[in-house]
């Protein structure tokens, strides 16, 4: 069984205040990369898959040559393959071209039976990608998978997460798993791990090796283009300690302030 595992790098969220959004398109954030929290679980259960199912688990990732670094990652927690597809012309792509991209670089490494993503990027939190690439594999789409049940003749059953509970289904393979961080508890690298990922070589694609032409990638293949993109106003807020005599009178003012405010 093939599993390929979709990562994207992003900026710490730790730091993702201090983004200048007038540097994102150019890709010169000025803070720390790492990989997408959300793949970090994709990682893990395709990792999981591969042993459980006996499968031959690929990390793929587009982005600059420094993109390189969520690969290793990847390599250190355990995948046992990875490839970078980087190329100027996969700059400024929306979901559907970052998903013909992936698609054309699957196929590629041959045809996968299971294509497991993070529910969402922290930098984009589209969630499209996932959607796009079901459509352009042609293969089924299962979101919110909170566990894997079972792999045998051809289908899949997973559980996944919905508003009303959960939901146990069934499909045909190849499909496209975007799962939730109910899924599991993704494992820290190994010593061994990251060593043996420092050493790797690690293949890189372009639009070319991947057939695909400069209209068809990046902002020329996109259907869709930010206009605008900024920051929420600063919320200014303040704190006051209600005094009084008692607890007693303390709740009765907080409750007449509550009412004024028409918070209740």
């Amino acid at each position: 069984m093939k599993i390929v595992v979709c990562v994207k790098q992003t900026p710490d969220t730790a730091e993702l205040p201090k983004v200048d959004l007038t540097r994102v398109k150019s890709g010169e954030l000025g803070v720390t990369m790492v990989v997408n929290p959300w793949d970090e679980f994709a990682l893990e259960e395709g990792i999981r898959l591969s042993e459980r199912f006996s499968g031959d688990v690929t990390a793929v990732s587009i982005g600059p040559e420094q993109a390189v670094a969520a690969l290793r990652t990847a390599l250190a927690m355990g995948v046992a393959n990875a490839v970078l597809l980087s190329d100027e012309a996969f700059k400024d792509g929306d979901a559907w071209a970052t998903a013909r991209v992936l698609a054309a670089a699957i196929k590629k490494n041959g045809a996968a039976d299971v294509i497991v993503t993070g529910k969402q990027a922290v930098d984009g939190n589209s969630s499209l990608v996932s959607v796009g690439l079901s459509r352009l594999l042609g293969a089924n789409y299962l979101s919110g998978v909170t566990k894997v049940v079972d792999i045998s003749g051809g289908k899949i059953t997973v559980e996944r997460s919905m508003e009303e509970g959960k939901e146990t289904t069934t499909a045909t393979l190849p499909a496209v798993l975007s799962v939730a961080r109910e899924i599991n508890e993704p494992r820290y690298p190994s010593f061994m791990g990251i060593r043996k990922a420092n050493k790797a070589i690690i293949p890189s694609w372009t639009g070319g090796d991947l057939g695909l032409s400069a209209g068809q990638v990046g902002k020329a293949g996109s259907v869709m283009v930010w206009v605008d993109m900024r920051k929420p106003p600063a919320r200014a807020t303040k704190c006051e300690i209600i005094k009084a005599d008692t607890v007693e009178q303390q709740a009765s003012i907080l409750m007449d302030r509550l009412l004024a405010d028409k918070v209740l």
